[in-house]
C-alpha cells in the first residue's frame, strides 16, 4: 500500500488552494444557476417567511425556455473537422485521419456530449470534456471521450487564457467506491480504503464527503442504509483527486537530420530499441529540458498513480461561452435578476387579487349572533354568508375596503420579461412567438439578426472543438500504430459505410495508411444539422426543377425527408437497367421524335399558307393595275381601289414576315431543345455500351483459371 505522507500531502494542499482560491466561489454560482434552471428559484427562508405571512410564492420559469432555444440552435449547429498536411506531408494521410475521427466520434457519441457540455457552459459558465486512451473494449486501445461535470474540474487559478496548454495544472476529482478502485488501481488500496469515514481521514469533509450532484438527496455520513448491510460497493463515497501538472524534465528526442524535426522517445523505450531506430532511419539523439505532464492520483492518504502522463496535452477540453482574462461567464447568471423580479412582481399580483377578496370586517362587539368573530374571519369571503345581528348592520358591521391595485404593477412583470428576452438575445420571434399580423420575411429577418447574439458562444464552441480534435490528432498519432480495420459510417440514412484498414503492410512491404507521419493542421467547418440541411437541400432542388433546371429525382428524394428514402434511391437506381426502365425511354425517344414531326408539320403548313394569302396578293395587285390602265370615263374609283390593295399588300407582307420569323424562332427552339435531349441520351446510352466493352475485353483479356483445362 503505497503511502506516501510528502506526496499525498503537497497534492492535497494544492487542491485545497485551487479549490479555496476562484473554485469554491463558481462552484455556488453554478449551484444557483443550476437551480434557477430546473425552477428551484426561492430560498427555504422566503418560502417560509411567505407561507407564514399567507402570501404566495409563484414561479414562472422563463430560464428554462430561452435556453432550450439556445440549446436547439447549437444541436443545428455541428462542426466538421478535417486535417490539413503541413510541411508536405501526405494529403492520403489527412484524409485518413479525418475518417478516423469521425470513426471516434460516433463511438463515443460525441454529438450528444458536445451538447451536454454546451449546456453545462451556458448555465454554469463551464463545460468539460475528457480525451484519453481506454482499454475496456480493446487491448490496443481506443479513445474514450467522457463529459464531465464542472463543478469537479478545478483550474489552475493563475491561468488567464482559454487552451489549456497554457495552464500549470488541472484536477479532475470524482467519487468513486472501493471496487473501482480495485478495478482501476489494486485491491489492497481498495480494502484499506473501504468504509472509511471523516474521522478517520486527516483532511476532513473533503476527503470523504457524501453530498455532491447525484439523482438521489445528500446522505448523512455513516448511514449504511441497512442493519449490518455493507453498501461500500455500490454507494460512492471516496474522493480521488486526479492532478495533472507541468513539471521541469530532460527527456531524449529522436532528430531527424534532413529537416532537424524532433520527436520525444518515449520513457519506455531501452537502449537497444533507440539504437535500432537510429539504425534504421538514421536519426539522431540529443536530450532537451521540455516541460512534461506528470499524473498523479490520490484517494486521501493513499497514492494510487504517480508518473509521467503519456500525452502531450492534458486531456481535459475546456468550453467557456464568454471569457475575459480568466473569468467565465454563461447566459443565465445574468437572467438571475430578471427571473426573481418576475416571480416576486407576479407573486405580488396574486396576493392584491387575493386580498381584495377578503380584505376584513369591522365588527361592533356583541353585534354577532349567529357566529363568532373568529367564524367570521375564517369564512368572511365565502359566496352566500349570512350574517345575524342584534343592531344596525350598516353600522354595526362594515367590510373594510382594500386597497387600490397599485397602478403600474403589471408593467413591472411585463418589463422583467422584456429584461429577460433583451439580455439573452432570445426575441419573440426566435422562440416562434411573432404576433399573427407579422409578414414571415419579417420573422426571419428577425430572426437571423437574433442568431447575431449567440454568434460568440458558438464561436466558443468552435474554439473547443479545435481542442478537442488537435488532442486526438496526438492520441491518434501515439496510440493508433498497430494495423487495425476501422468501420467508418458515411451516411446513417442509407447505411452506407467503409472499412479502414490503417497500418497495413502491403506486398511491397510499405505500410499503407501510417497515421504516425506527417504533421497536419486542424480544420473546422461548421455545418448545419442534417434534418435542417436536407430540408434547405430539398426546397433549393425542387425550386430549381420548378424553374426547368432538370435535376434528377434520385436528388430530390435523397434530400427529402421521406422515410426509408436510401432504399427508394437504390431502387430508383437499381430500375434503371431494366426492360420496364428501357422500354420508358424507347417511349420517350419516340413521343420526341413524333413532336419534332408535329413541329415541322405545324412550320410546313404556316408556310403554305404564307405562299397562299401572297398568290392571292400578287392576284390582287394583277387587278388593280389593270383596272389603273384603263381610260378615266371607265375607270371609276380604280386609282382609289390601287392605293388600297397596294396598303394592303404591304400590311399583310409585313405580318406574314411576322408571323414567319415567330414560327421559325418557336419551331428553332423546341428542335433545338429536343435536339439536346436526344444528344444527352445518346451519350449515356453509348458511355454504358463503351463500359460493357471494356468489362468484355478485360475479361477475355484475364480468363479465369479452368481446373478442367489445367487437368487436360
Amino acid at each position: 500500500m503505497p503511502v506516501d505522507a510528502t506526496l499525498t500531502s503537497k497534492t492535497w494542499n494544492r487542491y485545497v488552494f485551487c479549490r479555496d482560491n476562484g473554485h469554491n466561489t463558481y462552484v455556488e454560482k453554478a449551484v444557483l444557476c443550476d437551480r434557477f434552471f430546473v425552477g428551484d428559484q426561492w430560498t427555504a427562508e422566503d418560502r417560509l417567511a411567505l407561507k407564514l405571512a399567507r402570501r404566495p410564492a409563484l414561479t414562472i420559469n422563463k430560464i428554462i425556455s430561452t435556453l432550450a432555444n439556445v440549446m436547439g440552435e447549437q444541436i443545428y449547429q455541428r462542426s466538421e473537422i478535417g486535417y490539413r498536411p503541413r510541411s508536405g506531408s501526405p494529403a492520403e494521410i489527412a484524409e485518413a485521419l479525418a475518417k478516423v475521427y469521425k470513426q471516434i466520434s460516433d463511438n463515443n457519441q460525441l454529438d450528444w456530449k458536445r451538447s451536454d457540455m454546451f449546456a453545462d457552459g451556458i448555465i454554469t459558465s463551464r463545460g468539460f470534456l475528457d480525451a484519453r486512451i481506454g482499454f475496456t473494449d480493446s487491448m490496443q486501445g481506443e479513445v474514450e471521450i467522457n463529459h464531465l461535470n464542472p463543478k469537479n474540474v478545478i483550474v489552475d487559478p493563475d491561468a488567464e487564457e482559454y487552451d489549456p496548454d497554457t495552464w500549470r495544472d488541472v484536477f479532475i476529482t470524482k467519487w468513486v467506491t472501493a471496487d473501482d478502485i480495485a478495478v482501476l488501481y489494486n485491491k489492497e488500496d481498495a480494502e484499506y480504503l473501504r468504509n472509511r469515514e471523516q474521522s478517520a481521514s486527516p483532511y476532513g469533509y473533503d476527503s470523504i464527503q457524501h453530498a455532491r450532484d447525484r439523482f438521489g438527496p445528500p446522505i448523512s455520513p455513516g448511514y449504511a442504509g441497512g442493519a449490518g448491510l455493507d453498501f461500500s460497493a455500490v454507494t460512492r463515497s471516496i474522493r480521488l483527486i486526479e492532478r495533472q501538472h507541468k513539471m521541469m524534465d530532460k527527456q531524449k528526442h529522436f532528430v531527424e537530420t534532413a529537416t532537424g524535426d524532433m520527436r520525444p522517445i518515449p520513457h519506455d523505450f531501452t537502449r537497444d530499441r533507440i539504437a535500432w531506430f537510429v539504425e534504421k532511419f538514421g536519426f539522431k539523439v540529443t536530450t532537451k529540458l521540455v516541460s512534461r505532464i506528470r499524473w498523479t492520483v490520490i484517494a486521501d492518504t493513499v497514492v494510487l498513480h504517480d508518473d509521467w502522463s503519456p500525452y502531450k496535452h492534458f486531456t481535459v477540453i475546456p468550453y467557456f461561452p464568454f471569457f475575459r482574462r480568466g473569468t467565465t461567464v454563461g447566459l443565465v447568471e445574468n437572467l438571475l435578476g430578471s427571473q426573481e423580479l418576475l416571480n416576486k412582481t407576479s407573486s405580488q399580483e396574486l396576493h392584491i387579487v387575493n386580498t381584495t377578496a377578503n380584505s376584513g370586517w369591522k365588527v361592533k362587539t356583541g353585534s354577532l349572533t349567529n357566529m363568532t368573530p373568529g367564524e367570521l374571519e375564517a369564512r368572511g369571503a365565502e359566496t352566500g354568508l349570512v350574517i345575524e345581528t342584534n343592531g344596525d348592520p350598516e353600522t354595526d358591521i362594515v367590510k373594510i375596503s382594500p386597497n387600490a391595485v397599485p397602478s403600474g404593477l403589471d408593467r413591472i412583470s411585463y418589463k422583467a420579461e422584456e429584461h429577460i428576452k433583451s439580455i439573452s438575445g432570445v426575441s419573440d420571434s426566435a422562440q416562434g412567438f411573432d404576433r399573427e399580423d407579422v409578414a414571415a420575411k419579417a420573422i426571419q429577418a428577425k430572426r437571423q439578426a437574433g442568431a447575431t447574439n449567440l454568434a460568440k458562444p458558438l464561436d466558443s464552441l468552435v474554439r473547443s472543438d479545435f481542442i478537442l480534435a488537435r488532442v486526438l490528432l496526438d492520441l491518434i498519432q501515439g496510440y493508433y500504430t498497430e494495423e487495425r480495420i476501422l468501420t467508418i459510417t458515411h451516411d446513417k440514412v442509407t447505411g452506407e459505410t467503409e472499412d479502414l484498414a490503417i497500418n497495413k503492410v502491403d506486398a511491397a512491404g510499405a505500410i499503407v495508411n501510417d497515421l504516425t507521419l506527417g504533421e497536419y493542421d486542424v480544420v473546422i467547418s461548421s455545418i448545419p444539422q442534417r434534418e435542417t440541411l436536407e430540408d434547405s437541400q430539398f426546397e433549393q432542388a425542387l425550386s430549381m426543377r420548378e424553374a426547368g433546371v432538370m435535376i434528377p429525382d434520385d436528388v430530390l428524394i435523397a434530400n427529402s425527408r421521406l422515410m426509408n428514402k436510401g432504399e427508394i434511391v437504390k431502387k430508383m437506381q437499381g430500375d434503371q437497367d431494366s426492360p420496364e426502365a428501357q422500354a420508358q425511354r424507347a417511349l420517350q425517344q419516340r413521343g420526341a421524335e413524333a413532336e419534332v414531326s408535329k413541329l415541322e408539320g405545324e412550320a410546313a403548313a404556316k408556310h403554305a399558307d404564307a405562299g397562299l394569302k401572297q398568290a392571292k396578293a400578287q392576284k390582287e395587285i394583277v387587278a388593280a393595275h389593270k383596272e389603273a390602265n384603263t381610260p378615266i370615263e371607265e375607270q371609276g374609283d380604280g386609282g382609289a381601289a390601287l392605293i388600297k390593295a397596294e396598303a394592303d399588300i404591304q400590311l399583310d407582307d409585313r405580318k406574314f414576315q411576322h408571323e414567319m420569323q415567330m414560327a421559325e424562332k418557336e419551331f428553332g427552339l423546341e428542335v433545338t431543345k429536343l435536339q439536346m435531349d436526344q444528344q444527352l441520351k445518346a451519350k449515356a446510352q453509348q458511355d454504358d455500351a463503351d463500359t460493357a466493352r471494356m468489362a468484355a475485353a478485360t475479361a477475355a483479356a484475364n480468363p479465369k483459371p479452368n481446373p478442367q483445362g489445367a487437368r487436360a
